[in-house]
């Protein structure tokens, strides 16, 4: 594969200079725990299903990703090949990423949720050499469904399936046979590594051109935005991370399987949420830091309180994702006893504002943070001039961890010639620098002339006592173009209607353009396995 990177190599010398990109790849921090730290437990791997607990320390986590690269590379993958991982948060999942990292190959994860439409075209488009999935998870079965799928792909060479009991299998061609004790092992380990500005990752998310764009990241970009993540958060080698969102999203990626290891710390890997499984592994494995989105927090706080099992050692909660409830955050300090940091960022990023552990908890639920070292954000009109504090625009992000460019679709880089990316987000920035997403320019609302700001009102939707959860989206009208709609999750015992919820808004002084004109209740939110709402779902279910 030929990675069209374009956008690396025009900042490496300001980067470097500035001190910004390091370097290094994550061999170079392996190697480093290995040599300081060999019999430090590294990864305790929980599989819900079977109850099944991995466990490697740092000697054994390197040793098991040699045997996997050699394994690989007997399998024909060479440098810049990519191997395709469609993994829960399993430990074979993060083994796969270092493995890659040691030969020079580049992994491509995806999540399990996909079928044949979303794996048909990524798999194609970014020339996966060996995809690597379960059998079954969940019930589904993933192997029949990539089978049926080989004939389509012609770059698609192997198949390998964690579970798998045939010549295929994960063990029987990856994890079982000593590869890395094979007489061309240390040859092929030496000779296949990557360098910080090869291409390490490509990741696949949505946007506004009708199919998936693979995003692009180096060592070096993905590495700087891990750095001043964890000076922000005053995170170190004594800390131990709860990993429950998916690592085949940039969330559990970045912070589940690289940021662990840059830090000589420990991670606990969780493959399908359960709030009170979480509650025992935090208490049991004495975890300090997770990172997940609004209702992880929600479902983790209500657990607590009804169980009455503490979790003392969590110290901090970063939130991600959807703007967080201040009466959650509230609830959340006085019974977690935990810090809970906003934060905003994207795939092509990575975390790109948070706010700081010192700061008030208002800001957690007011704002989206501020801007990491080493990230400059503007908000901007149509024209690219900045506007002044306080007034809602385009948000423009320029980092040292912006990604290198989407696969074969540099048209679509959304980045001049100044470095600023074009996030596609609208927010509005305070006179000290913090940021508040007010929407995706997508999901803007226009009604009659008049955009609705549509965080806000879910935010005061939140608010309310009957409301679980709540998202506002568009409804088309003959009229005025658009109308609001809010779609709610009541909490249990709990309903609404239309005409209480206007009363609510009113009370609350609310602009009347501003005010959901249709309200549609549900049993559940459509929601990605990370917990973020899929509104374009909802402006389906909302159609006339």
């Amino acid at each position: 594969m030929d990675f069209d990177a374009v956008l690396l190599a025009p900042r490496r010398a300001s980067m470097i200079q500035q001190g910004l990109w390091h370097d290094k790849t994550i061999n170079d921090y392996l190697d480093a725990c290995v040599q300081t730290c060999p019999d430090q437990l590294a990864i305790s791997a929980v599989r819900m299903e079977s109850g099944a607990v991995q466990r490697f320390t740092y000697r054994e986590l390197a040793q098991m990703a040699d045997r996997i690269a050699v394994g690989l590379a007997r399998l024909g993958v060479v440098r810049n090949d990519v191997v395709a991982c469609q993994l829960p948060n399993w430990w074979q999942f993060s083994l796969v990423y270092l493995a890659c990292s040691r030969i020079g190959a580049v992994m491509n994860p995806l999540m399990h949720i996909f079928r044949e439409r979303e794996l048909g075209f990524m798999l194609k488009h970014g020339e996966a050499k060996v995809i690597i999935a379960p059998k079954v998870f969940r019930g589904f079965d993933h192997e029949a469904m990539i089978t049926g799928l080989q004939p389509s792909l012609p770059d698609l060479q192997h198949v390998v399936i964690v579970d798998g009991t045939g010549a295929n299998g994960f063990e029987a061609l990856l994890s079982g046979p000593a590869w890395e004790k094979e007489p061309d092992a240390a040859d092929i380990l030496r000779r296949r590594r990557p360098g910080p500005d090869d291409i390490t990752q490509l990741i696949y998310t949505s946007g506004t051109t009708g199919e998936p764009k693979g995003v692009m990241h180096s060592a070096n970009t993905v590495m700087a935005n891990i750095v001043p993540y964890t000076e922000r958060l005053r995170l170190g080698a004594d800390d131990v991370v709860l990993m429950a969102s998916p690592m085949a999203h940039q969330t559990g990626f970045m912070y589940g399987l690289l940021m662990p290891i840059m830090l000589k710390a420990r991670v606990v890997l969780q493959d399908v949420w359960d709030p009170l499984k979480a509650i025992a592994l935090i208490r049991e494995e004495k975890v300090t830091f997770t990172m997940a989105s609004t209702p992880f927090l929600t479902d983790l706080t209500r657990h607590v309180a009804e169980s009455g099992q503490a979790v003392p050692t969590l110290k901090t909660f970063l939130c991600a994702g959807a703007p967080i409830p201040g009466p959650l955050v509230e609830q959340a300090r006085s019974v977690l006893g935990t810090k809970i940091v906003s934060a905003w960022g994207m795939t092509e990023n990575g975390a790109v504002t948070l706010i700081e552990l010192d700061d008030d908890d208002e800001r957690a639920f007011t704002t989206d943070g501020l801007a990491l070292r080493g990230v400059e954000v503007k908000v901007a009109d149509v024209d690219g001039t900045t506007l002044p504090a306080g007034e809602a625009g385009k948000l423009y992000v320029r980092a040292c961890s912006n990604f290198g460019g989407y696969l074969k679709r540099p048209q679509w880089n959304n980045t001049d010639s100044q470095g600023w990316f074009d996030t596609g987000d609208l927010a509005r920035m305070d006179a000290q620098g913090y940021i508040r997403i007010t929407g995706r320019s997508k999901d803007v609302i226009i009604r009659g002339g008049e955009n609705i700001p549509v965080v806000e009102i879910e935010s005061m939707l939140y608010r309310h006592p009957a409301v679980a959860m709540a998202a506002v989206v568009a409804y088309p009208d003959e009229r005025l173009g658009e109308r609001a709609c809010a779609v709610v999750v009541p909490k249990p015992g709990q309903t609404l209607d239309l005409p209480t919820l206007v009363d609510y808004f009113k009370s609350l002084k609310v602009a009347l353009q501003y005010i959901p004109e249709r309200l549609e209740l549900l049993d559940a939110m459509p929601t990605t396995p990370s917990g973020k709402i899929q509104k374009f779902k909802l402006r389906d279910i909302v159609k006339p």
